[in-house]
């Protein structure tokens, strides 16, 4: 069995990171078996040089190899292109045709992306899985097939079971050996050696001197969250490698090309703590702070006005005003206000009335978060898609979803 360093060097994997290795050591481990395997992680983690290893290092490294990526492939189409169909079997299909299944007879099928299979193509494969067997599109004849699975998807997979998205029998037939693949930002000494290798591999592809990061540069890389991962570190050196002239690159130079790049927001550490997302419930929750700052302070403006004129009559009516128009701009029904009647024999109760618009603050500031995640759950329709807008992550989103009770 070759050594983890040979396997790294034989699939240009570069790292030292001990979650990395432990993934790398239980790929080669399940290699020579013919155990179903499962690779989590997210989007531009590498993923697919895990079923590569397992393919190599097996006894059906001489037989094929195919890698699938099922949400590229239409949902009207993917039973035919996994499993083949027989002439006539609909529109267009002019003569019989195998699916991957069948041609891979013997060797290894990657199925990238396995979250997006459709229900009921996710019904023929668990069959697949369980005795071997699969019928073409248009048949009723059973064949058989012997093939090894390596699936891999960056879905909460018990989410998508809970929405009934994914089947539970068939994320446990997969999962007999689930592999998971830190984030960038989890592998913090490996993003500098990472950045040096595509640099140099840039250099040599477009025959320049290869680019270096000054001190500031290697700090502001490092504390940089990568939602894009490794895909998104190499596109970044690609582009400085192509675009700027000086070889040297300073940190203010890097932040260009960094989106988002906030220097005072260090970088998430941790795939399962609450720590993950203190940075993006931090930003929404400025977005409604800031939101709201300027009604508040015209509400306590016109309290203060009572305090020291004594025109209640005036405040109260502007009051009325500002109220519907935050409710206005909440796109909220506006319901009748019952306005606080002021009297202005004490300054206690005008002191009370000012307290009583600061407690009112926490109240309006829920409202307007939920607000905002029902507007962008109305807009999208899917809620990976309203997260990104949101600037949270999908499982923040899918958190407050439950609290608010939406």
């Amino acid at each position: 069995m070759e050594n983890l360093q040979a396997i790294k060097q034989r699939f240009g994997i570069i790292g030292n990171d001990i979650q990395l290795n432990r993934a790398l050591e239980k790929a080669v481990r399940v290699a020579p078996t013919d155990i179903s395997v499962l690779v989590t992680g997210e989007s531009g983690v590498g993923k697919e040089n895990i079923p590569k290893i397992i393919h190599q290092l097996s006894h059906r490294k001489h037989a094929k190899y195919i890698a699938v990526n099922c949400g590229a492939i239409p949902e009207g189409t993917i039973d035919s292109e996994l499993f083949g169909h027989e002439k006539g079997a609909f529109t267009g299909a002019t003569s019989t045709r195998k699916g991957y299944f069948e041609v891979a007879d013997g060797g290894t099928i990657f199925l990238d992306e396995v979250g997006e299979l459709p229900l009921t193509t996710q019904v023929r494969l668990l069959r697949v899985l369980e005795n071997g067997e699969f019928i073409k599109v248009g048949s009723s004849q059973v064949q058989k097939t012997n093939v090894r699975i390596v699936a891999a998807t960056n879905i909460e997979m018990q989410e998508a079971i809970a929405k009934e998205k994914f089947r539970e029998d068939l994320y446990y037939r997969l999962s007999t050996i689930e592999i998971h693949l830190p984030a960038l930002r989890e592998r913090n000494e490996d993003i500098h050696l990472l950045f040096r290798k595509f640099a140099a591999d840039f250099a040599q592809k477009y025959r320049m001197p290869t680019i270096r990061l000054d001190e500031n540069a290697a700090h502001l890389l490092l504390n940089y969250r990568f939602p894009g991962n490794i895909r998104q570190l190499r596109n970044i050196a690609e582009q400085i490698s192509v675009v700027e002239e000086n070889r040297m690159i300073t940190g203010e130079k890097l932040s260009q090309y960094l989106p988002n790049h906030s220097g005072n927001l260090p970088a998430v550490i941790g795939k399962n703590t609450d720590k993950n997302d203190f940075a993006t419930e931090r930003d929404i929750m400025y977005k409604i702070l800031f939101d709201m700052r300027n009604d508040i302070n015209d509400l306590k403006k016109l309290t203060l006005d009572l305090m020291q004129n004594g025109n209640s009559e005036k405040v109260q009516a502007e009051n009325h005003q500002l109220i519907e128009k935050i409710y206005q701009e909440q796109n909220q029904e506006v319901h009748p206000v019952e306005v606080v009647q002021i009297p202005e024999q004490t300054n206690q109760s005008n002191y009370d009335f000012v307290e009583a618009i600061e407690e009112d603050e926490n109240l309006s500031l829920q409202e307007k978060e939920v607000e905002m995640i029902k507007r962008s759950l109305e807009k999208h329709k899917k809620r990976k898609l309203a997260a990104k807008e949101l600037g949270i992550s999908e499982r923040t989103l899918y958190r407050k979803i439950k609290q608010y009770n939406l």
